[in-house]
């Protein structure tokens, strides 16, 4: 498998079909030159340390906006990076999707600002609606920092998923991807969150990995796209109705996870059964 070059990489981000100025930057302020240092990283875990299998990238949009609805785990968002990187290497033409950081990130110096030059920002709802609009690929993770906060033994699990990435589908008439990711929990296998250490530090949590050191193991991560999923209504409706299409997509995800599982000769978590 050929790796990734840094000019490859500033190839395919000449390729994205976003609207630069003179600059190299967009209306967000997303930077080409910041993009292809992160994908010039990114690219290498993705080929030679996770080594990604990516399956069904063809039910992404080749342009015009939808949202890439995941699972999360593993303490931190390698789950999130390496989808964000799928999509600029499988996809023809590469696509960039835009991610809804946890707003505790905008306050780490340096991190936030190089977040929003490769386009990912705070997860504002106006922001994320505002990304639809302008036909971007918008990437959310609805069980947030639960879903990170998920210890080694409950990685396979789903927890509740929030309800206001579906209010905004519909209110947008953007198309869903459902995701399956599988791997980032056995990446950084938590095995406890600190509070005390998140508080500290302005976060959540702090995971702590059995062998302590925060640092991820090279295991192989496997990212499934599955078929687009529409939702028609104006995002204003009940609870209930809204509920029911949130689970619609969760259950996806889940029979997607459980599948690719017992493939692998591994026993699905409970609540994927």
């Amino acid at each position: 498998m050929l790796l990734p070059t840094s000019a490859s990489v500033r190839a395919r981000v000449d390729r994205l079909e976003i609207p630069w100025n003179r600059y190299g930057l967009d209306p967000y302020g997303v930077s080409k030159d910041h993009l292809a240092e992160m994908f010039t990283t990114f690219g290498w875990f993705y080929r030679n340390y996770f080594r990604v299998k990516c399956f069904g990238a063809s039910n992404v949009p080749a342009r015009g906006r939808a949202m890439l609805i995941g699972n999360h785990s593993g303490g931190v968002a390698i789950d999130g990076a390496m989808l964000i990187t799928s999509c600029f290497f499988e996809l023809d033409p590469p696509r960039l999707a835009q991610g809804m950081v946890e707003k505790f990130m905008s306050r780490v110096p340096f991190i936030s600002a190089r977040q929003a030059r490769t386009g990912q920002f705070t997860g504002l709802p106006e922001t994320a609606e505002r990304l639809l609009h302008d036909d971007r690929l918008l990437m959310v993770f609805p069980e947030g920092a639960r879903g990170t906060a998920k210890l080694y033994w409950e990685r396979h699990s789903l927890v509740d998923f929030g309800t206001g990435f579906m209010r905004l589908a519909m209110k947008t008439r953007a198309p869903i991807i459902p995701v399956a990711i599988l791997g980032g929990g056995e990446a950084l296998p938590t095995v406890a969150n600190s509070v005390t250490l998140g508080h500290l530090m302005g976060a959540p949590y702090v995971p702590i990995p059995a062998y302590l050191a925060p640092v991820p193991l090279p295991v192989q991560m496997e990212v499934h796209y599955g078929a687009p999923m529409e939702f028609h209504g104006s995002g204003s409706e009940d609870d209930e109705v809204v509920h029911g299409h949130v689970e619609a997509v969760k259950r996806v995800i889940a029979t997607t996870m459980r599948e690719r599982l017992r493939a692998l000769g591994r026993e699905p978590a409970e609540g994927l059964s």
